[in-house]
């Protein structure tokens, strides 16, 4: 099964098509880290005030626009910030009112001007701003979007990628009749096992490519300043539910593509897996958006849409390390499952060529 796996390995990661989907892949997420420094923050501020003075921010900022509103009490400013009619409100010339996380460049000029302002000609040292939250604690919240997006395309890609290879190899060699060459010399499953093996490791420098360029380049940009904590976690998550996602869907892509002989009547017989994998996808971008909802917390412990939609949610929230052993778990059995269904047609369907064979004539079968 090794020796399979290797000639897998070499064979493919030779191919011109290897190379540059690769190094397509890695300068498309590479761009992507830099994309929040290019995009960052607006042009323009609305700011409240309650017993303070306006601060001298143009001076600061000129190619920015800041536009001041008074309130009456802090009561009248926390509802406008809440309300989204101000992206933050000075209280006393004291403390600033946000709504979760402040805007990094907005906060730098806040506390900037503020200290020139206080400081005068004694130069007496002045306490920072205070910045209060008054909404919902939304630290890491934009980061762990753009991570959980970010890995839901990525996660689609690999696995949909790699599943499809592994069925076209198939046919490929059924078709040409390389199989009956090589099951003269090891057994059905070892064939079977040793492909889903190589090109499965494929699949993992791919995904290994593709964190490295993208952590690098997040330090790089400096977006890495904004990750979670935890990120080790969410990274080496990742690579288990990629594994445990490929393992599943690239048995069934092995065992229904080993019913046909022409790499034509692949898309037919591939279309049920497609759908799943289409399926799990929407899922798991609903649930970049909506992780502790109902409908992401259930399909989460879903085999196998749980190989998408728990990565997202472990990048999008906390998610309670009970939910992910359990969804690991039932993920893991449905992966056994299947690896014992998938050698069983594959073993009975290989080398029957001609006209396409029926699963239910391959499972009758003794």
């Amino acid at each position: 099964m090794m020796l399979v796996a290797r000639r897998e390995i070499v064979t493919q990661i030779r191919t011109r098509s290897f190379i540059f989907s690769l190094l397509i892949t890695v300068v498309i997420v590479g761009a992507l880290a830099f994309a929040p420094k290019l995009f960052d923050g607006p042009d323009a501020y609305t700011l409240g005030t309650v017993n303070s003075q306006q601060l001298p921010l143009e001076a600061a900022a000129p190619d920015m626009e800041f536009e001041w509103r008074a309130y009456p009490d802090e009561a009248a400013a926390t509802r406008a910030v809440l309300d989204g009619d101000v992206d933050a409100a000075l209280v006393d010339g004291s403390k600033v009112l946000t709504d979760g996380e402040i805007d990094t460049e907005l906060g730098v000029l806040l506390q900037s001007t503020h200290r020139e302002v206080k400081l005068g000609p004694a130069g007496v040292n002045i306490a920072p701003l205070q910045v209060e939250s008054v909404g919902a604690d939304t630290r890491y919240e934009a980061a762990r979007t753009g991570i959980a997006l970010v890995l839901v395309l990525v996660l689609f890609m690999l696995i949909i990628g790699q599943v499809m290879t592994v069925a076209m190899g198939v046919v490929e060699e059924k078709g040409s009749r390389i199989v009956e060459i090589l099951l003269s010399s090891v057994r059905p499953w070892q064939l079977l096992g040793g492909k889903i093996i190589g090109l499965g490791v494929l699949g993992l420098i791919n995904l290994g490519s593709i964190l490295a360029v993208g952590l690098v380049a997040s330090y790089v940009s400096g977006f890495a300043a904004d990750f979670p904590p935890g990120m080790t976690g969410i990274m080496a998550g990742v690579i288990l539910w990629f594994v445990l996602g490929y393992a599943f869907f690239a048995t069934l892509g092995a065992a229904l593509s080993a019913l046909v002989s022409r790499q034509e009547e692949v898309g037919n017989v591939m279309s049920p897996i497609s759908m799943v994998i289409m399926a799990a996808y929407f899922v798991a971008f609903y649930a970049v958006n909506d992780p502790t909802g109902p409908v992401a917390t259930i399909v989460s412990f879903v085999p196998p849409f749980s190989s998408m939609v728990m990565p997202v949610r472990m990048a999008a929230t906390e998610v309670p390390l009970w939910e992910v052993a359990a969804s690991v778990g039932l993920m893991v059995l449905a992966v056994l499952a299947t690896l014992s269904f998938g050698a069983k047609v594959y073993e009975r369907a290989v080398l029957r060529t001609g006209a396409r064979v029926k699963l239910g004539e391959v499972l009758r079968a003794k």
